[in-house]
Order: C-alpha cells, then structure tokens, then sequence
C-alpha cells in the first residue's frame, strides 16, 4: 500500500468516529415528478408510483410523441446527423425540458407533447467545418434545473463547450448570467485548448446556489498535453466561477506526488465526462473521474495518477475534496468510470449508512459511506499482472471488492469461449492463441491483449437503478470482449512513445468470441451485499445459430438496451430493434423480484435513452428517447 493509499485509509476511519450516525432518508423522484436526470439528484431511477402495474401493463399504448428538431436541421449534412439520441427529460410542474443531440433545448407539455417553447442557439454551427464533435460524435444526456422559488432555470451544456441559461417559462437567455446568457467553457482552465477536441454531453448538476459542470474530452490524442478535465462550479444566479477541482493534482495538492516526472504539468482527460450525483442535504457531490490521457500506455505518466479513475467526492459550495476513492491505480484500460453514482440509504448489519453505490465497466460495484467515504465492505488491494511495454510500469496492486461480487464476467480463459459446436471452439481456441489474455488487469501488449468485458463492456453510461422499499440495486450491463495492441508511434505525428494501433476482435464466423450471455440485468441485494437474481437481456445472435443446425439456444443476450427505471411495482427498460438484434423494440416490464418480463409493450423505434416516470393529470407516463438521425424524439406511454 503506498503512503497515499494509507493517508486516505486512516482519514475515512477517523471521520467514521467523529461522524453521528445519520438519519435515512427516502430517495426517488417526489412528488409525481421527475427534476433530476436519475429522478433525485441520487441516480436512483426510481419514483413511488403504482399506476401501471403487473395487472395493466399489458394496456400500455402511445399516448403522444414529440420530434426532434435535428432532423430537420442536419437535412442531408451528414456531419451534423446524430447517432442515437440518449437524453432522459426533467419533468417539474407539468412541462418536460430535453436537450437534443444538437444541443438545441426544447419544453414540452407533459400531458400532450405538445412542444411549449423551443430553443436553438445554435451549438452544432461551429461543426459545419470543424467536422463531427469528439468521441461518440452528437451525443446527449440533458439538462440541469434549478429555481429558487421565485424565478426558475434551465441550464443547458452544449457540444461547442458553453453553458447556457435560460427561463424555465419561456426559454429566454438570462442576460444576466454570464455573457447574453452563457459562459464559454473554453476559457478559464489551466491551459488553452482546442474546442474541437472538447465538449459538454452531461448535464449540469445543480447543488444549492452552484451549477457543476464536467466535459467529454477526445480519448485518441495524439500528443501528451490535452486538455484538462477539471471540473468547475458556477454560481447560479450570475455565473461567475465559484471553485475549479484539479483532477489532476496540481503542486501543493494531495496526490500530486502520484503523477511522477512532473506529468502533472502536462497530462489532461482525467475528465467525469458522465453523469454526476449529488446529496443536497450534506452539500456534497460525486464525482465519476475518467483515464488520464493516453488510455493505453502511461510510460509518460507513471505512478497511480491521482484523481483519475477515481469516486470523488465534494464540498459542492467550495470545491473542496471531502473523501476520494481510486478504483484503479495508473489507469491503462480505459477503465474510466461511465455512470452516475447512485445515492442509497441502506442498513447494513444493523448499521444505518447514507451509502453511495459506484457501478463500473470492470463489472464490480463498489459501495462506500458517501458522508466518510469507508467502503461498506472491505476492498482489497491484491496483485495484477505486470507490463511488457518498454518504458511502462503498471501498479503492481488493484482494489477488488469482497462485496458485492461482480455482476460481469472477468478477464478471459480458453473455457470462457464459444462451444456450440467443436468446430467453432476449435477456431475461438486458434483465435486466442494470436493475443496475450488473463485476468482483468492483464495490461495491453506489443503482441495484441484481449480484455473483458472491454472498455464497452461491464456497466456503462446508463448506470443501475435502486429501488429504497428493498434496497436492491438493478445493473444492465454487456460482454464485450475487445483487443488492445500497442505500437511505436510515428514521432512527426505523435509524442507518445507508443499508441494504440489498429485492432479488431471477430469470433468465429463472425459470432461472439466467448459463451453467452452477452447482456445480462443483475438485481443485487444492497444489505447483504449478494446478488438475488441475474437474467439475460435480449436474444442476440439466436436465429443465426440455429440456421446454423444448432439446436434453438435460447435467449443469449445482445443488441440494444437502455438503462432502468423501477417504480413501486415494476423495472422498465428498453429493449431490442438495434444493430445486432432479432427481437422488435420494446419497453420491457419486469418483475422486481425475479427478473421475469411481465410484458414487452412494443414501441414504434428503438429506445435510446433511459425512460423516466412521471404523473400528469392524473395519469402515470412513462417516456423515453428514440432513434436517431432524422427520425428522433421522444415517446410518451400510458393506460387508455
């Protein structure tokens, strides 16, 4: 354990016996309604309703749908035509507000879809020439909301790095708050950037009076110095810049000594580029920090790169670090931490703990008291594997929890490959055998490196949902097995001594490399710290097989899948109709207790964004994002 590692240790033991035991609260969405991306500002998913039930759910029909206005934007520009369209709307006193992947913001009544004010500021213009934004390209999650009883606020994070403030009644720039209503993200961190290699696709989160805001920064650089993925708060009402959080600890700050050689001058990303969670009673907020840049090769950043990869947690008034835990040290798998934290009040032998549950792409959930930052259940620093890249030092330890175990398979042996027949065995088995594979932590190579579940694999963006009447915890999450081969890079285009070259993973004839199933829904019991339940999400490549005179192997998992919503009686996730898929697009119901579908209820597109719940005029709702391109928007479900 290196003196970092203990500093941390003995500072959440200290705070647990100056800390009073705390009063549990009730999570979820209040009211009927739906103010935060998660519900609540915890992530939990989850909203106390009843209306649609096991008994009815099967009556569920499309009550309205509302378009983007993307589509009609992009016309035949194919540079400014979005993917998947992943943003989840707030819902406060009866109106809907969604950011579209163009970063145009819109509000819509929630009875009738009818689209009460839309505004377009124009974000996707500055890509006209400069090409598609970084990373995923138009991507989207939505907006952050705030009021103080008398005035109320719309605050928008856009792909050209600003943010925006608006009039909650009638979408209206706030004049006020910053310059004409927007402040230029660009501007104010610790070096100047490039725009184009940086963006906003997360909403802010609003903690009391200060609007948090993170970035997405491009994860292919070519050089060392990138930008830094400092996170910012902003005062509410003007604007101004209240704090600025290193994530890269800068000189004179704990974890400084981590970055070795002064690569904290230079290095950047490091960034929470997903959703952030945030506990208005204590003041704080949670950070999901992201892999220092280069992704793969770390040899210009040695030691364990304090605070990348890392749950951190904040003063959200100063900006100052509570607690921090890294969830891997010296980060070379692009195992950044993808999902919102989600905020759980759960009693754990007998011990009431304001907890804070951290899903993650390794497949593990990791569980600490979110006021101390102890670790619910003892995580343990064990061995990994060690690096063959010259100049490159792995760490020689990783935490693995002892609870709850992890919801996705780990790492990859010859008997995790594909079986259905001898033959496709025969050619899994002459596949592996071209890479270096092993455990979770077996570093990239020169010769090539298999990793699984693969940096889109394990849990992602869309993150886990809670339900508070039975402390279980629900995770969708994938098997995605991918490569990682490591070459010299060309010094007049790159100053890394190495890059990550070009690497594909193909099974045999073109089916999955491992055994199925390929997407799975975990229900994990939050007080024991043990999982109740897994089932398989999807069919995946069924049919195929069975072309194939393999007998019917029934549902394997694959193709598209939103994240959760839970409510009183059911967990609703969408389901199918995407690239790899054989089953039409669904908004499938769940039995909370056993995973069992209660019902599919078909819906017109593929479902891209997490749903959310919500009651309007007497009615339950239930809505989420579809499609992509120029058929988006959104889709509202309910009974007749």
């Amino acid at each position: 354990m290196t003196a970092q590692r203990t500093i941390v240790t003995i500072a959440c033991l200290l705070t647990t016996f100056l800390v009073a035991p705390p009063v549990l609260a009730q999570h979820g969405a209040p009211d009927g309604q739906w103010p935060s991306y998660g519900g609540d500002d915890g992530s939990t998913k989850y909203a106390p309703l009843d209306q649609i039930d096991a008994g009815n759910v099967d009556q569920l029909q499309v009550a309205w749908q509302w378009e983007s206005p993307d589509g009609a934007i992009a016309g035949d520009n194919r540079r400014l035509t979005p993917a998947g369209f992943k943003a989840t709307p707030l819902m406060i006193d009866g109106v809907l507000y969604i950011r579209t992947s163009l970063s145009i913001v819109a509000a819509i009544d929630a009875q009738t879809g009818e689209q009460l004010w839309v505004r377009d500021i124009g974000s996707y213009e500055f890509y006209e020439e400069a090409g598609r934004p970084t990373n995923l390209g138009w991507n989207s999650r939505g907006v952050g909301y705030w009021t103080d009883g008398n005035e109320a606020r719309v605050y928008l994070a856009t792909v050209d790095a600003h943010l925006w403030s608006f009039d909650a009644a009638t979408g209206r720039p706030i004049g006020r708050f910053g310059s004409d209503g927007k402040i230029d993200l660009t501007q104010g961190l610790r070096r100047e950037i490039d725009r184009s290699a940086y963006q906003v696709i997360s909403p802010p989160m609003v903690v009391g009076d200060v609007v948090i805001v993170n970035s997405s920064i491009a994860d292919g650089p070519r050089y060392k110095t990138a930008p830094p993925g400092d996170i910012r708060g902003f005062d509410a009402r003007t604007g101004e810049l209240r704090w600025t959080f290193h994530t890269v600890a800068q000189a004179g700050e704990i974890g400084n000594d981590t970055w070795e050689d002064d690569s904290w001058t230079y290095t950047g990303n490091a960034n929470a580029w997903s959703i952030m969670s945030a506990d208005q009673e204590l003041g704080y907020v949670y950070l999901p920090i992201g892999t220092p840049t280069n992704d793969w090769y770390g040899g210009h950043r040695l030691g364990d790169n304090l605070f990348a990869e890392s749950l951190v947690c904040l003063d959200a008034a100063t900006g100052q670090r509570v607690w921090h835990f890294q969830m891997v040290h010296h980060g070379l798998w692009d195992y950044d931490l993808p999902a919102a934290p989600t905020l759980v009040d759960i009693t754990v032998d007998g011990r009431d703990i304001k907890a804070v549950a951290q899903v993650s792409k390794q497949g593990f959930t990791y569980v600490f008291d979110r006021v101390t930052g102890e670790p619910v259940w003892p995580i343990e620093e064990r061995p990994v594997a060690q690096s063959s890249v010259p100049g490159e030092r792995a760490s020689a330890t990783q935490p693995f929890p002892t609870k709850p175990p992890a919801f996705e398979r780990q790492g990859i042996a010859v008997d995790d490959l594909i079986d259905f027949t001898p033959e496709l065995r025969a050619e899994a088995e002459e596949i592996l055998s071209q890479y270096e594979y092993g455990d979770l932590f077996h570093p990239p190579s020169l010769k090539g490196t298999i990793q699984m579940p693969g940096w889109g694999g394990g849990a992602n963006w869309y993150g886990a949902g809670f339900d508070p009447d039975t402390d279980h915890l629900y995770v969708p999450s994938r098997t995605s097995p991918i490569t990682v081969l490591l070459e010299e890079a060309d010094p007049e285009r790159s100053d890394f001594r190495y890059i990550r070259g070009r690497s594909g993973l193909r099974g045999p004839q073109g089916l999955p490399l491992v055994k199925p199933p390929y997407s799975r829904l975990t229900a994990i019991d939050l007080k024991t710290g043990d999982l109740t339940w897994q089932v398989t999400l999807g069919d995946g490549p069924r049919q195929r097989l069975i072309e194939m005179g393999v007998p019917d192997p029934g549902p394997l998992g694959g193709g598209a899948f939103t994240g959760p919503v839970v409510t009183k009686t059911l967990l609703f996730l969408g389901l199918g109709g995407g690239r790899g898929s054989e089953q039409a697009a669904a908004l499938n119901a769940f039995d909370k207790a056993t995973g069992e579908i209660v019902h599919a209820v078909e819906v017109p597109a593929t479902l891209t964004g997490t749903p959310m719940t919500y009651m309007a005029g007497g009615k339950q709702y239930i809505v989420a994002a579809y499609g992509s391109g120029g058929e988006a928007g959104l889709v509202a479900l309910a009974l007749p």
